[in-house]
């Protein structure tokens, strides 16, 4: 049992790693394309990706006579919801990105994982002292990260706290759809709000964005990468992985994407954050941690 919880830290530790880096491909795929474009692409490529293993559930489940699952109408209606909200969240957040460094906008968007038992508050569930304790640090942190010595924010770090919001919100919703799902049609529902968010993003794109094919061609690895790796690759190491971790542990591990995020933006970018913004990031971190720690 040991063995099972050590290999699904590791797996998770891997998707944090590959949530981090990209970040940074985000950033560098937006020098060719706009940032609705670029949703658009990758998210659309994160959904065809788990075509296959959503095959492989199915052929799993019809082996084992568990029945179709899901409907249509509401996989359609749930994945609809839920997508709407991802598209909001991830162009947020890249749109944040233009005027705001990689580093940055991985421990803000990491914020959502305090924000999340708050907001659960107006659903009637109850907060610890971990979750008040972890929220006040994130909120100092979040002030020397991004709030200027005059008083200002950066407008780039205003886009990625409200992207934080509707992650948050996001991560409620899944919540409230998931109950009754199986591995199987969970997977559904992630590839559907992922052809969601790619047909806003692309519908969006088009109208406002010039497209072209050697801007999509001189993206092509950022996008390969935030496509496939980091929708496709890393959301099915997480559903391994989940279903041998402890919940708390997944979480804390999870947000490790921030560090990640900020390491990946100093060594393949050059970013440097200075000693007040470095202070931030670690109250924000450990504003993370307690707040699953002690929820």
């Amino acid at each position: 049992m040991l063995a099972h919880k050590l290999k699904a830290d590791g797996l998770l530790m891997l998707t944090a790693l590959i949530w981090g880096a990209s970040f940074v491909a985000q950033r560098m795929g937006m020098e060719h394309v706009g940032p609705f474009t670029f949703n658009g692409i990758r998210f659309a490529l994160g959904a065809l990706a788990l075509q296959p293993l959503i095959w492989k559930m199915q052929q799993t489940r019809a082996r084992e006579g568990k029945g179709s699952g899901i409907d249509t109408k509401r996989l359609v209606r749930f994945g609809l919801l839920a997508g709407c909200v991802l598209f909001t969240a991830a162009a947020l957040q890249q749109v944040g990105m233009v005027y705001t460094t990689a580093g940055k906008a991985g421990f803000i968007t990491g914020l959502y994982v305090v924000m999340v038992p708050l907001f659960g508050l107006a659903l009637g569930n109850r907060a610890g002292i971990g979750t008040w304790g972890g929220a006040l640090a994130a909120a100092v942190g979040m002030y020397l990260l991004s709030v200027n010595e005059d008083f200002t924010i950066a407008y780039g770090d205003v886009l990625e706290l409200i992207g934080a919001v509707f992650w948050a919100g996001h991560v409620l919703i899944i919540s409230r759809l998931s109950p009754g799902m199986d591995g199987t049609d969970a997977v559904k529902l992630a590839s559907a709000q992922f052809a969601v968010c790619s047909a806003l993003s692309l519908g969006v794109g088009v109208i406002i964005e010039p497209i072209t094919l050697a801007g999509v061609s001189g993206a092509a690895i950022p996008i390969l990468y935030g496509g496939l790796l980091s929708v496709g690759v890393a959301y099915t190491l997480q559903v391994v992985a989940q279903r041998d971790a402890d919940p708390a542990h997944a979480a804390i591990i999870l947000s490790m994407e921030a560090v990640f995020a900020a390491v990946a933006g100093y060594f393949l970018l050059g970013e440097v954050l200075e000693a007040r913004a470095l202070i931030g990031c670690g109250l924000m971190l450990a504003g993370m941690v307690v707040s699953q720690l002690r929820p």
